[in-house]
């Protein structure tokens, strides 16, 4: 697989959940990652979806899985979504005792392992398990609900995140999640972050298909200085 110099997912959270499968053929000779909220109603107060929706979905599209794990107990589901043939399966730190142990298992069961940040928690004490990841991701809003306002001061994670992975030669793609929209893509890209969810800008448009690659613009123009 040729992996894209940045990267957009679109959420399916934002979209409509009685036509999942339309909704994600709208976005899907556009988007680079399908991006799949998983919540549970423990570690955060939402519930969504599971492993059977996405083992469905998984049939229905060509696009690569990004599912996002908001879940207590991680070890214990996580292989699962790597199973079913998720291209990524990121966790949060807050969630998991082990974080390596775990992004072990993903990468044994074919699966990326991504490690998430949640809002309220601090990075630093986690840069040394960067090394075993592939993507990091920084929540820019607080985990649990679509719709939520972009927070700039959390992009200081991502500066920090982004000077780390570069001091060790890490091969690490740095992910944000939580109110990407056209107005806020472009700092997210000037902190160095080179893949990007969004949920409502994108299922909230017209057209999904051109509001992704309308935001891929935007970043690589950011990124760019053209």
């Amino acid at each position: 697989m040729t992996v894209p110099p940045l990267i957009v997912a679109p959420s399916i959270l934002a979209a409509d959940f009685a036509r999942l499968a339309d909704e994600v053929r709208a976005i899907e000779h556009a988007a680079d990652w399908l991006h799949v909220d998983v919540m549970d109603n423990h570690f955060v107060p939402n519930l969504t979806i599971g492993l059977p929706v996405v083992q469905s979905l998984r049939a229905a599209t060509e696009l690569p899985f990004d599912v996002h794990l908001m879940i207590e107990d991680p070890r214990r589901w996580a292989p699962g979504y790597a199973d079913a043939g998720a291209y990524n399966v990121t966790f949060h730190v807050e969630a998991c005792d082990d974080p390596v142990a775990l992004a072990k298992d993903l990468r044994s069961a074919g699966a990326k392992a991504g490690l998430a940040i949640d809002r309220d928690t601090p990075i630093e004490p986690y840069l040394e398990l960067l090394p075993s990841f592939d993507t990091l991701l920084i929540m820019t809003i607080k985990a649990g609900f679509g719709g939520q306002r972009f927070l700039p001061q959390l992009l200081e994670k991502v500066r920090t995140a982004r000077r780390h992975a570069a001091a060790g030669h890490l091969e690490l793609r740095i992910e944000v999640d939580g109110g990407i929209a056209d107005d806020t893509i472009a700092q997210a890209a000037e902190a160095g972050a080179d893949a990007f969810v969004a949920g409502t800008a994108v299922y909230g448009a017209d057209d999904p298909a051109e509001a992704v690659r309308r935001l891929r613009g935007l970043a690589e123009r950011a990124t760019t200085g053209a």
